[in-house]
């Protein structure tokens, strides 16, 4: 459901959030709202229910203001309608309000182009094949038009409205169900009409190759190293913030103390606070946003780390409140300096130790894992003591220099001032970098 509301908050201008007035805010409700925020979607609140017993709408009003949502009549922006959808009381001022909001926002799309739209949901139909929920958000999609959607393309066979009526033609803001698709789409992505078959096949398959490395999407995720960079090139005008920590108090010091620091250049926006350990929710939120997720005296869960690992969302760990800060400022006046970390590629067992006059000592190799590579780091590791760190002056097969050795091979490794080198040594290889999209810690 979190993947669903972001994809959902991206799509849409207008978003309708239902709370029960008797239950009031519940946590998805907040997270529905955070998604909203982030993707700077204008929020309309229905509080349905209203016909029950215990209904208490000013209950349920209160709890919007904590989330930063002022209802009109307390001074706000925000429009709120007391609804109930069992006896249809103020579903026509429901109705009206959107229509009103849609008026002084001037939303408009013109329906005499080709459409251009972006796929909801997507799934494999037994008799149908692949089938993908569109909806529509400019231009008109007839029946016998080709499209592309990333890298798929393919032409519509007929199409299908919500209450499964067939349509020739659907406009804008109407959300259809198309068959015709060459393989299921990815859900979120862009769906685009094309003059031909021919055009759409040479879209999808140029979006294919960027998919391929990594860019089909042209994802460029935004962290503290580069957001100097960013912010100077004007790629950047916000920095989408979720915060997590062990305490309300430290929440709160925490998300005063970054909202100071925005200033012409860029808002620090802090699209979600809260307790606890960071979680997929937060995750999913961070990725959305294109934002980044700050632990103090918290970490990731497992899953958490895994989704931030797979979408490339720099999650920083702290200990101490003005270590975050001043990383903050730093960052925004390009002065943080890039983190590096530790990446192991490989290990080596030694069987064999020559003694080459001024060249010294050289190690006869099994690769015993992964990969050697010549501008590797070494540690060398005897009886569970490393016993020196440093860099190879030399690797060798069949006395040829080469750049890597991989695993199940033999090798002749040379170190740089260094020569006690023993049979049953344990070679570990490693390489420093800077990498986006993992835990980091500062203390």
């Amino acid at each position: 459901f979190t993947a669903m509301r972001a994809r959902g908050s991206k799509v849409t201008d207008v978003a309708i959030i239902v709370i029960a007035a008797d239950d009031g805010i519940m946590p998805q409700t907040i997270e529905a709202i955070n998604h909203a925020k982030a993707s700077n979607v204008q929020i309309i609140v229905a509080i349905n229910k209203i016909d029950k017993p215990g209904a208490d709408v000013e209950k349920a009003k209160q709890q919007l203001t904590e989330h930063g949502l002022i209802p009109e009549e307390w001074g706000g922006e925000t429009v709120i309608v007391p609804v109930s959808a069992k006896t249809g009381e103020g579903v026509d001022d429901l109705l009206e309000m959107i229509l009103l909001m849609s008026d002084i926002m001037e939303l408009k799309a013109n329906p005499d182009k080709p459409a251009r739209g972006i796929v909801i949901e997507s799934k494999l139909d037994k008799g149908r094949g692949a089938v993908g929920t569109v909806l529509i958000q400019t231009g008109s999609l007839r029946v016998g038009d080709s499209f592309v959607v990333g890298p798929v393309h393919g032409r519509v066979r007929a199409m299908v409205n919500e209450r499964g009526k067939q349509l020739k033609v659907a406009t804008p803001s109407i959300p259809v169900e198309i068959i015709g698709f060459q393989e299921v789409p990815a859900a979120g992505e862009i769906f685009v009409v094309a003059k031909n078959d021919k055009e759409a096949k040479a879209m999808a398959t140029y979006n294919r190759e960027n998919a391929e490395q990594g860019e089909a999407r042209g994802r460029h995720r935004v962290n503290l190293t580069n957001l100097f960079e960013n912010v100077k090139e004007g790629k950047v005008k916000e920095l989408n913030i979720v915060l997590k920590a062990d305490t309300q108090g430290s929440l709160d010091a925490l998300r005063q103390s970054l909202e100071r620091l925005s200033d012409e250049r860029i808002q620090l926006k802090i699209i979600h606070a809260a307790t606890g350990d960071a979680n997929k929710e937060d995750m999913m939120l961070a990725s959305a946003s294109n934002g980044l997720v700050f632990c103090f005296n918290v970490k990731p869960d497992a899953n958490a780390k895994r989704i931030a690992e797979d979408e490339e969302i720099e999650v920083r760990a702290y200990e101490i409140i003005y270590k975050l800060i001043e990383d903050v400022e730093k960052a925004m006046e390009g002065l943080l300096e890039p983190e590096l970390i530790e990446k192991h590629i490989g290990e080596a067992e030694i069987r064999a130790v020559f003694k080459v006059g001024k060249t010294g000592t050289i190690a006869g190799c099994y690769m015993s894992s992964g990969k050697c590579e010549r501008n590797a780091r070494v540690r060398v590791h005897r009886n569970n003591e490393v016993i020196f760190t440093g860099k190879l002056a030399s690797l060798k097969r069949f006395k040829e220099d080469v750049k890597e050795v991989t695993v199940g091979y033999e090798c002749g490794i040379g170190l740089q001032n260094f020569n006690d080198l023993e049979v049953s040594d344990r070679l570990e290889f490693f390489l420093i970098e800077s990498k986006q999209g993992v835990m980091r810690s500062s203390t």
